[in-house]
């Protein structure tokens, strides 16, 4: 696939994220699609995995606007960066946020498969997150990851 049309998939994927627009997501991408987001530590898996993890985040972020600023590609690959903005409003991290919307760096990594979008790795900082969203990085890591994970991330553990 050229990085013209990879580009362009990836494009319509942010707009329609941006409008929280999980139908017209959904039709972006493979049947076989994967979504990993490291800082949530989640992995969707297919189609109906990735609708529901969609759904979920729109859920906790119902006003996420991601603007892209730039791209690169090779023959499979498409890596883009640009802005998030969006406003925790939910508990759905066992804390309770200030209401402020966030706006951070994020960094999208895109494979493709029969013209759609198979694979998407969304990469931004847990830590600016919680910052801006006034909430416990810690609590957020607990609630996503457990005790220990937490525990271990502010250097307590093996």
């Amino acid at each position: 696939m050229d990085g013209h049309r990879m580009y362009e998939l990836a494009q319509s994927l942010a707009l329609a994220k941006s409008r929280q627009d999980v139908g017209a997501a959904m039709r972006l991408f493979h049947r076989d699609v994967v979504l990993h987001t490291p800082a949530f530590g989640r992995t969707a898996r297919g189609l109906a995995a990735n609708e529901k993890a969609l759904t979920r985040f729109f859920t906790a972020f119902p006003d996420y606007e991601v603007t892209l600023h730039g791209h690169a590609h090779n023959d499979d690959t498409l890596v883009c960066w640009g802005t998030a903005r969006m406003t925790m409003t939910t508990r759905a991290f066992g804390v309770t946020p200030n209401g402020d919307r966030a706006e951070l760096p994020v960094f999208l990594q895109f494979t493709f498969a029969d013209d759609l979008i198979v694979g998407e790795r969304f990469l931004f900082d847990l830590a600016t997150l919680c910052a801006q969203s006034g909430v416990s990085t810690d609590e957020v890591r607990r609630k996503l990851f457990g005790d220990a994970v937490a525990a271990g991330a502010r250097g307590g553990g093996g």
